[in-house]
Parts: C-alpha cells; structure tokens; sequence
C-alpha cells in the first residue's frame, strides 16, 4: 500500500508539473487545432477521390484525424515525455541518485508519465477534439460501454509508447547522447503509429506489417475500438502483449545498463 501511495503521488506529480505550463498548453491547443483542420480538409480530399479507403467512410476518416490530435501530446508521438527527462540524467550521471532511490526505477518513471499524459489529454487532447465534433460530421458510440472500452485502450496505449520510449532512453547508457535517439522516435512515432494516415490505408504486406507493430497500439487499435471496427478483447490483447513484452524488454535493457553506468559530465 505504501508503494502504491508513492506511485500515485509520482503520477499526481507529473500531472501537476505539466499543468503549471499554461502558455505551452494553450499554444498546444492551438497547433493541434490547426494541424486537425489541415488533416482534415486533406482528408476529405481523399476520401472523395477513395470511398471507403481503409475501411473507413468520410465521417469515421474525420474522427480519425481529431483523436490523433487528442492523443499527439498524450502519448507523445514524437517524443518528449518521460523519455526526455531520463536521457538527460542519464548523461549527466545524475541517474546514480536515482538507481539509489528505495523504489522501482521504471515504475517510478511510468508512474510520472501517466501522470503527464493524463495531463496531456485533459489540457491539451479535448479542445480539439470537441472543437472536431462541433464542427464536423464524425462517428462517435452513443453506448456508454464503448467508451468504457475506448478508455481502457487509452490506458493501455499509454503504457505502450512509455514502454517504446523508455527502451529508446536506456540506450543512451551507451550511446551517451540521445539526440539521435530522439530524432528516431519521432520518424518512427509519426510514421508507424499511424498519426499522418491509417494504419488500415497502409497497401499490401506493408499494412500487414504495420498493423503488428507496437506503435499501432497508440492511435489505431483506439480508434477502431471507439468506432466499432475491431472485436474489443483482441484490441485489449493486441495492447497488453505488447505493453508486457516491452516492459519486460526494458527490465532487461535496464538491468544489464545498471551494472555498467557510466557517469559523463558532471
């Protein structure tokens, strides 16, 4: 229980740091918007000249675009979450404190993103996503169990691309500077999670591909369980395999990076 308490106050902590950034937040909302009504307009376009493409009609291809834009900073597509913060103490070395701390490590992290990205979806996801739905046709479950589904998808995405971010930062044990790091994230966040077109859209063994990689779990498998497009358990099952499989890889990662630190700088 005492574990627990402290897990929570980590999260708590992470949503209150983030909300304290009122001007980023506002600007954010404003990006976001902005980007949504570009997405949407293209998509539009799109869907004219192919019906149905990916399985999708126009109305289902515009909610698409606005839970993306709900989601970016959640699930931070491109980076800059947790992630961020851990690489930079691990360069410095000042991860040394924290591998003395009485606590899990990367629970300790997890807990402190959930906290961002519950933040992030409040402060920055709704208004775009409200702002779609007053002012665009878009497919959204009347049934109250749909979005019980879809949050838990939600859950389940963020603990995903946590997982997918706190391998990318262990690597900077080695590579002692994670900008490429970062710069790889973000082609492979934007591409493979399916923010600039559905995964369902992919061609061919392309899409196949696409389909079972982690990154599918963030933006795509939500936005099928929200429109009804896919069976709910396999979503579920889709999302925890991997979440577990990642995390297990990152306790393995961290566990071989923590009998060799390396203190640079500092």
């Amino acid at each position: 229980m005492g574990s627990a308490r402290l897990y929570l106050a980590v999260a708590v902590g992470g949503f209150r740091r983030y909300a304290s950034y009122r001007v980023a937040t506002a600007a954010g909302v404003f990006t976001n918007t902005v980007f949504g009504l570009i997405l949407v307009y293209t998509y539009l376009a799109l869907w004219e000249e192919r019906p149905g493409l990916g399985g999708y009609d126009q109305a289902q291809a515009v909610t698409y675009v606005w839970l993306g834009q709900c989601l970016y900073a959640t699930l931070a597509i491109q980076g800059g979450g947790a992630e961020k913060d851990l690489m930079e103490r691990i360069r410095t070395g000042e991860i040394a404190v924290d591998l003395y701390r009485p606590v899990d490590l990367q629970v300790w992290w997890l807990a402190g993103d959930v906290g961002r990205a519950a933040f992030q979806t409040l402060g920055r996801g709704v208004v775009p996503f409200v702002f779609g739905w007053l002012f665009f046709p878009m497919a959204l479950p009347a049934e109250v169990t749909a979005w019980a589904a879809f949050a838990v998808t939600l859950l389940l995405a963020a603990v995903v691309s946590f997982a997918i971010r706190y391998l990318a930062a262990l690597s900077v044990f080695w590579l002692m500077d994670g900008m490429g790091v970062s710069q790889v994230l973000m082609i492979t966040g934007v591409f493979f999670s399916g923010m600039v077109l559905p995964l369902n859209a992919f061609p061919g063994g392309l899409g196949d591909v696409v389909r079972m990689l982690p990154w599918a779990a963030q933006i795509q498998v939500p936005a099928d369980v929200l429109m009804g497009e896919t069976d709910v358990l396999g979503a579920f099952v889709f999302q925890a395999a991997w979440a577990v499989a990642l995390l297990a890889a990152g306790r393995l990662v961290q566990s071989a990076a923590t009998r060799r630190v390396v203190v640079q700088g500092g």
